[in-house]
């Protein structure tokens, strides 16, 4: 294999040639690194490097489906002992984890050699990826455009050829936002779904999950086979999943009944690119002979907003309080950026009575979401509001949270939704607007049938295919 191809092959690609004896994991970790070295000073998307842990990996024996890849870990709950996770902030020392998360180890089972850390917001709680510890991320399709947050750098990455494949997670969207700016496949998978074993329950009561940013549905669904699955001692647990996503992923889906949104869930116009995205999306899924109708769930945003946003700021309130015990550190305004100053004011103000008051709106919506889904099997609407945006668009200074999220809730004004919900939800790039930006579009499963989203995308992926676009990608 010429190593030239090596960005035209998805994670499963790399690892068949690999399991083919026509590549070794350390020419492809050496392509990986090269790309890195000469793209990173343009998008920011590493932030960590971990060169020398991963060439001793790639000279070791690998199994597992993506044996030899290249991968990147998030700098957000990829907990391991080779690399620091600081979340992006100043106020977490730059440590290293004493043993591996069992996601990490999930990934390292299956394979995957990680030589780095992507670029976050801090503490991912924000829509794009401008932190002031590391620096902006930037759009690989166009480099004064924003990432998307949280997962920006490892969409940055991604999108831009480094790798094919890398750690992401979701707490308000932070998986498909990314996704959808940078023009990939992110899915977020159903609460309980993923383990958060040894050190964690859940994360944000339930919100937050793990998986990967991709190219491709079938390197999502290994990703979710190689990853998923309860483990003792978990809270609370998925609805069965079946043995394989990736085999099952390759069945026919039978004919579904699916909405579509031409309208957000206040009434307010979508942007008119966001809106083609869809009409483009729900004609695609016409063509293939499901029934599509225009639909949404009933979702009062002016009762779920207050709630979403009382238990992220009590999240991250115990988040940096708990840094502060173990560190010994007492947390003051200089430490942090403004917007997460002001949340994190606001969280601890959050009282217990409001905190699970909040808990109890958000699962009446699951409760309006599965009444939705006995009509629907799918639900389709854009996963942004906007095009991405220009980097600098959001002002991280902003203390006041009413001002700081009112103008990001505008711009994602779906993706938390699932997240309250627990459903599953893919991003999918099926659309381009005249600027050459990619316009991600989501779809919404019933909660646990993150089988049927994988094949209605490999369908979809099929009829309306986009890797032949990462060819226009100029860094």
């Amino acid at each position: 294999m010429a190593i030239s191809e090596y960005g035209k092959y998805d994670a499963l690609g790399l690892a068949a040639l690999v399991a083919k004896k026509k590549v070794k994991p350390s020419e492809l970790l050496e392509e990986a690194i090269s790309r890195a070295e000469k793209l990173n000073p343009k998008l920011n998307a590493i932030v960590y490097k971990d060169y020398d842990n991963a060439r001793s990996r790639a000279k070791a024996k690998l199994r597992g489906p993506f044996a030899g890849v290249p991968f990147l870990l998030k700098d957000i709950f990829a907990l391991t002992t080779t690399m620091p996770t600081r979340q992006a902030s100043a106020f977490m020392p730059a440590m290293p984890w004493p043993h591996n998360s069992l996601l990490v180890e999930r990934f390292l089972a299956a394979g995957l050699v990680p030589f780095g850390k992507t670029n976050v917001p801090e503490f991912g709680i924000v829509a794009t990826t401008e932190p002031k510890l590391y620096g902006a991320a930037h759009n690989p399709w166009n480099l004064d455009h924003s990432t998307g947050g949280s997962s920006g750098g490892s969409a940055a990455a991604v999108a831009g050829g480094i790798v094919p494949m890398a750690h992401a997670n979701d707490g308000g969207g932070s998986i498909r936002i990314p996704a959808s700016a940078c023009g990939l496949v992110g899915l977020k998978p159903t609460r309980g779904r993923m383990s958060n074993a040894p050190d964690f329950g859940e994360f944000l009561e339930g919100l937050a999950t793990d998986l990967v940013v991709s190219r491709s549905v079938r390197d999502t669904a290994a990703a979710l086979d190689a990853t998923a699955g309860p483990v003792p001692g978990d809270p609370y647990w998925a609805p069965p999943q079946p043995k394989s996503y990736l085999a099952a992923m390759k069945r026919k889906p039978k004919k579904l009944r699916i909405a579509f949104a031409t309208k957000k869930l206040d009434g307010g116009a979508f942007h008119p690119d966001c809106l083609a995205a869809v009409k483009h999306a729900a004609k695609i899924c016409r063509d293939l002979g499901h029934e599509v109708e225009e639909a949404s769930p009933d979702m009062d945003q002016s009762v779920l907003i207050p709630a979403f946003m009382a238990l992220w700021g009590a999240g991250l309130a115990n988040g940096i309080d708990t840094i502060a015990m173990l560190t010994q550190r007492k947390p003051t305004e200089n430490d942090f950026e403004g917007v997460t100053w002001g949340l994190y004011e606001q969280g601890k103000r959050v009282t217990a009575s409001e905190f699970i008051g909040a808990k109890a709106q958000l699962q009446l919506a699951g409760r309006a979401a599965a009444r939705f889904h006995e009509t629907y099997d799918m639900w389709i609407s854009p996963t942004l509001g906007a095009p991405p945006v220009k980097l600098g668009f959001f002002d991280m200074n902003e203390r006041d949270v009413s001002k700081s999220f009112g103008a990001q809730i505008d711009y994602v004004p779906f993706t938390a939704m699932q997240n309250a919900t627990g459903q599953p939800a893919i991003n999918l790039p099926l659309y381009w607007n005249k600027e050459n930006l990619p316009i991600g579009v989501q779809f919404v499963g019933r909660f646990g049938d993150e089988e049927g989203l994988l094949r209605l995308a490999a369908s979809i992926e099929k009829a309306a295919p986009w890797a032949h676009r990462y060819d226009n990608i100029k860094v």
